[in-house]
């Protein structure tokens, strides 16, 4: 049975990490905002077509940089596990009566929060540089993709930590894994231009679902269907998670 109690506790933990380790979020901010200050700047007059007419390039890049940021900050939200695993954290809450399902989805609510936080603070940088969000809903709309993103990430990233000791090693398989998910999804420039070949990976990448969900809710214009892109993105989350606890459950009872 789930614990609620063990969730909402793990949840507050990922919380007060978040706001008193201020180094690690603006280190986690840094590369966004500069693809967002220095992309905008050099592309902002450009317009992007076959996009409902044509959009400027900062509309159609600041879905993408939520995105960016949505995945970053949960894939390396797994290392707090391998942290917790070497200074004993993970094994005293491991004995603790509270099944490994709850530990799990504490574990991905509190970091789907700070993730979401931390989208919601782009947002906010970029309707400085000109960005425009129409409606309320739309907003609101955002934040269920963003959680959406993260979860599946952060249940990608439990996935890797739970096969994994080594804090270094698990940094850089991370940046293996990452950047290529980034670049491929579209988020800073359209797939529609990239050779087929590529195309179909982009197809495959389920950050490519996420980034064009967000173009669908925040400026109108997606290249998929908002139902299409929000089923992918349901479908991924459920698969990460679940897959992700099962691991975690496995490794750790060993």
């Amino acid at each position: 049975m789930i614990n609620t109690t063990a969730i909402y506790v793990l949840w507050l933990r990922e919380m007060k990490r978040f706001w008193r380790a201020k180094s690690r979020v603006i280190g986690t901010l840094a590369m966004p905002l500069f693809f967002l200050a220095f992309l905008s700047l050099g592309f902002g007059k450009m317009n992007i077509p076959n996009m409902g007419g044509g959009v400027d390039y900062i509309h159609f890049l600041v879905p993408g940089i939520v995105g960016m940021t949505m995945l970053f900050t949960s894939m390396f939200a797994g290392i707090s596990v391998l942290w917790d695993r070497e200074f004993g954290f993970l094994k005293e809450i491991m004995v603790a009566p509270i099944n490994r399902i709850s530990i799990v989805v504490g574990r991905t609510v509190g970091g789907a929060t700070t993730s979401v936080l931390q989208g919601i603070l782009i947002l906010g940088i970029s309707i400085l540089m000109g960005f425009r969000i129409s409606s309320i809903s739309e907003f609101l709309l955002s934040i269920v993709f963003m959680l959406l993103i993260s979860s599946a990430f952060i249940g990608l990233g439990l996935i890797f930590a739970s096969k994994m000791h080594d804090i270094h090693g698990f940094s850089l398989i991370m940046n293996l894994v990452i950047f290529p998910l980034f670049f491929l999804s579209g988020a800073l420039f359209p797939i529609e231009n990239l050779p087929i070949w590529i195309r179909c990976l982009s197809y495959l990448d389920p950050l490519t679902y996420g980034v064009d969900g967000l173009r669908a809710v925040l400026i109108g214009v997606s290249l998929f269907s908002l139902i299409f892109n929000f089923t992918i993105l349901v479908g991924f989350s459920i698969i990460m998670v679940l897959l992700g606890a099962y691991l975690f459950e496995k490794n750790e009872s060993v």
